[in-house]
């Protein structure tokens, strides 16, 4: 086998400027919380601590939401579609405008490899704002009959998985049907979040109409069970989302939730091999495995599957795990210290079950938090790792025989947010996608998502959808 050295490339932190320490951006301006502590938000690759973020207690949620509630009532909902459209498309200007910047803090803040966030996560975000302005004027098209009313104030809950690309998922939609907004970013990644919020005041959007709180799962539930709020957006773990339900059950507030996932990957005896193994790298060690639909179960025909797995251990030597400011870094950082010792432990579990480990070589950093692309073989349905989510780089393979087989194991899981099948026949692609309980079906690629398509999920994966025509109706009364 040829091996390539690479010198390192990393990009440079000089475009990004972070603050010792962050308020909270509630009305327009940055603030002092009323009855919060602060908490350090750390780089995963170096442990370093890179600021001091506000951790906003129940007063400041209130705050927050009275000042999300007269934008609405005093600015927001009065203006016409294509005036709200005009400050989204701006925002989405600036977004591109300040890509590199944004990008750098995200890899920073987040760990993921800066290639993944400078070409899919910043683009993606600025997508979202430019696709969402085109609706603001059209919503008499959306399926709410001809002249649809936004909810009022919306609370949004998102994850650190896609920090920046989550909050434009989020926000884009709700401004665009005339809702003011209230986001908590997750703990471990807010800066970017911080961060929008000078994108907002440079677009000069009315101040309240999008605010800004920082803190724990203690925040989200005081935003998520505050009165004031119309409606919840969650994206998250489906055991948190169980609870969002139950704490707005019996309310008139509306809800949103984009959980967990256990997505299968479906590799048939025809497809193209080479094709595959790309789709199957990417759908599990895209961003470190940290997606809710990442392709962690690879379903493949036993005629196949020892060529698979030689083809894929072959690419899996070639990735490198390392600084995610390296322009040649494939794999970065885990998040955060609890998310590591959660993958560890499940794979742990993988080998106590009798399934078989393999990584390629892989030389730890002396700081981070780090976990190589890892692939079980042997692994039966009834193994944790082939159904909890382990929401890491780890990939759980299982054969089958036939086509119904491979339908019957994709679909034996709780989780039913995606789903991929690899065949060069167009019939089986159709027939299989008609019978896997998934919200989203990929047909020979993974992980491919535009602005303009739907995405959520079925079973313990959520309800609604976000993106697309359908994913305004949630936002629109």
């Amino acid at each position: 086998m040829v091996t390539f050295d690479y010198a390192p490339a990393p990009e440079s932190t000089a475009v990004v400027d972070i603050a010792p320490s962050y308020g909270l951006f509630i009305g327009g301006d940055f603030v002092e919380s009323l009855d919060g502590s602060v908490f350090d938000t750390v780089n995963p690759a170096t442990e370093e601590v890179l600021s001091k973020v506000t951790q906003a207690g129940t007063a400041d949620v209130d705050r927050a939401v009275r000042a999300a509630r007269a934008a609405y009532e005093g600015v927001w909902s009065h203006l016409p579609g294509r005036e709200r459209g005009k400050y989204l498309f701006r925002i989405a200007r600036i977004l591109q405008e300040r890509a590199r910047e944004f990008a750098v803090l995200e890899s920073i803040d987040n760990g993921k490899p800066i290639k993944e966030s400078r070409d899919v996560d910043i683009p993606l975000a600025a997508a979202h704002f430019f696709y969402h302005a085109g609706w603001a004027d059209k919503l008499s098209y959306a399926g709410h009959g001809p002249a649809p009313k936004p909810l009022g104030v919306v609370g949004q809950v998102i994850p650190w998985n896609f920090p920046l690309l989550m909050l434009a998922w989020k926000i884009a939609p709700a401004l665009a049907c005339g809702n003011t907004v209230v986001l908590k970013p997750a703990e471990t990644t807010p800066l970017t979040a911080l961060l929008f919020a000078d994108v907002c005041r440079q677009a000069d959007l009315p101040a309240g109409v999008v605010n800004i709180i920082t803190g724990d799962g203690d925040t989200g539930r005081a935003l998520v069970e505050h009165p004031g709020i119309d409606k919840v957006a969650f994206t998250g773990s489906t055991e948190v989302g169980k609870a969002i339900a139950r704490a707005v059950a019996g309310t008139p507030k509306r809800v949103t939730l984009e959980l967990g996932g256990k997505a299968a990957n479906i590799v048939f005896d025809d497809a193209p091999i080479d094709q595959a193994v790309e789709g199957i790298v990417n759908g599990i060690f895209f961003n470190q495995g940290h997606v809710c639909c990442a392709g962690s179960r690879l379903l493949v025909q036993e005629s196949v599957a020892e060529e698979v797995l030689v083809a894929l251990r072959r690419r899996l030597l070639t990735l490198r795990v390392g600084d995610p400011l390296d322009k040649n870094t494939d794999v970065g950082a885990i998040n955060s210290a609890a998310q590591l010792s959660r993958i560890c432990e499940i794979s742990d579990s993988g080998d106590a079950e009798g399934a078989v480990r393999w990584s390629p070589p892989f030389s730890q950093p002396d700081k981070g938090f780090w976990f190589p692309p890892t692939v079980f073989t042997e692994v039966a349905p009834a193994h944790r790792i082939a159904r909890e989510e382990v929401f890491g780089p780890v990939l759980a393979v299982l054969t089958f025989r036939t086509p119904d087989e491979a339908i019957e194991k994709a679909n034996n899981t709780p989780y039913g947010l995606s789903a991929g099948v690899w065949t060069e026949k167009g019939s089986r692609i159709l027939w299989a996608a008609d019978r896997l309980r998934a919200g989203v079906v990929w047909a020979n690629t993974f992980n491919r998502f535009d602005p303009t398509s739907p995405f959520g999920g079925f079973k313990e994966s959520g309800w609604g959808r976000e993106g697309g025509r359908h994913g305004l109706e949630g936002y629109l009364r």
